[in-house]
Formats: C-alpha cells, sequence, structure tokens
C-alpha cells in the first residue's frame, strides 16, 4: 500500500512539474499554474449522463485530471473526444489513456478537428480552455459552436479563475449557472454551466 501511495504521489507530481513547465513555455495556452485538482475534475464531470451512449467531448485535457474524472463518471475510452492544443501533453495522455480519442486541434475550430463527426451529437462538452485569453466575441463564438454539437439541453461546463461569467448571458440564446466555487483548487476557480435556451 505504501509503495501505491507512493507511486501516486510521484505521478501527481510529475504531472506537477510537466504542466508548469509547458505554462512557462507558453503562459497563454494554459489557464493556470497547476493542473486542476480532482476533486475539481470529479465536481466538472459530474453532470455528464453515465447512462448515455453519446459521446462526451472534453476541450483542453493538459495532464489528464479531468480526463480521469470522466472515465470515472463512467464514459467508456472510446466515448471521449479529447481536444489538446499543445502537443507536448499529447504522448503521455495518449499512454495513460490509450483508448481515449486525443486529437491534437483548435477548439475554437471543431470542423477542422473533428472531420468526421459533423452529424454526431455529444452528450456533454467538458470545457478547460483558457477563455479570458480570448476576446468576448471569440469567447461567445466558441459557445455557440458547441451548442451545435451538443444534445438539445445538454451541458457545456467550465472552468475558469475569475468571479465572473467568461461568457457574458444572453437570454434569448443561452443559460450561465454559476455551478460551484472551488475553493482548494490552485488557483481557486469558478465553474459554469451554459445550455442553451430551446425554443418553445
Amino acid at each position: 500500500m505504501h509503495n501505491r501511495i507512493a507511486r501516486n504521489a510521484a505521478k501527481h507530481f510529475d504531472e506537477e512539474i510537466r504542466f508548469f513547465k509547458t505554462w512557462i513555455d507558453k503562459p497563454k495556452a494554459l489557464g493556470a499554474v497547476l493542473p486542476t485538482s480532482s476533486a475539481t475534475a470529479t465536481r466538472m464531470a459530474s453532470l455528464i449522463n453515465p447512462l448515455c451512449t453519446d459521446p462526451v467531448l472534453e476541450l483542453g485535457p493538459g495532464t489528464g485530471v479531468i480526463t480521469k474524472a470522466i472515465l470515472a463518471r463512467g464514459v467508456r475510452p472510446e466515448n471521449l473526444y479529447s481536444i489538446e492544443h499543445t502537443e507536448a501533453f499529447l504522448p503521455q495522455l495518449k499512454a495513460d489513456f490509450p483508448n481515449v480519442k486525443f486529437i491534437h486541434g483548435d477548439a475554437f475550430e471543431l470542423d477542422e478537428a473533428l472531420p468526421d463527426m459533423k452529424g454526431r451529437k455529444f452528450d456533454t462538452v467538458i470545457s478547460a480552455v483558457p477563455l479570458l485569453n480570448f476576446s468576448v466575441e471569440r469567447r461567445v463564438y466558441y459557445l455557440n459552436s458547441l451548442f451545435k454539437r451538443l444534445n438539445p439541453g445538454r451541458p457545456v461546463v467550465h472552468i475558469s479563475y475569475g468571479p465572473m461569467s467568461p461568457i457574458p448571458p444572453d437570454w434569448q440564446t443561452y443559460s450561465v449557472e454559476p455551478f460551484d466555487w472551488m475553493l482548494r483548487n490552485i488557483p481557486p476557480a469558478r465553474l459554469w454551466v451554459y445550455r442553451q435556451i430551446l425554443a418553445s
């Protein structure tokens, strides 16, 4: 048991070092200095419907903490599509989660990243893209492009590091719900849920 704890601690430390090195090289590509905490990742994945057979879309897996939580929620690895913009993370992600469909691509350009998935709908989108690094117009574009890929009424769950939603509300198009405030995350993180407003 002590050996397992030591191995887990060493792996966690390696993830933090790898994440921090990437942050030094490309600070704008990452939203935080350290990976998302496991508690935060579990909370983000909690809105996934584990009984749904439709795939889940993860954007910005980083070192795979959220990926692990999504799989623990009951999503089959082959049903998880995960787009990562920072190529340096991909070899370890593929080694740790060999059956997950990891894709090197731009979360803002889903048609290019997912050329064979244009007609396929996802159950949930789990987003860790650092939206505060982009203009408000780009953030709104990002959200609307995700809604086109989602089953009606299903959520986009997003992590951010500011007190306000990174995407302004538009009560005619989508709802914005503060989901949770994760104070033990480093830095403290705010979780937001966005849902498209369906025509009555």
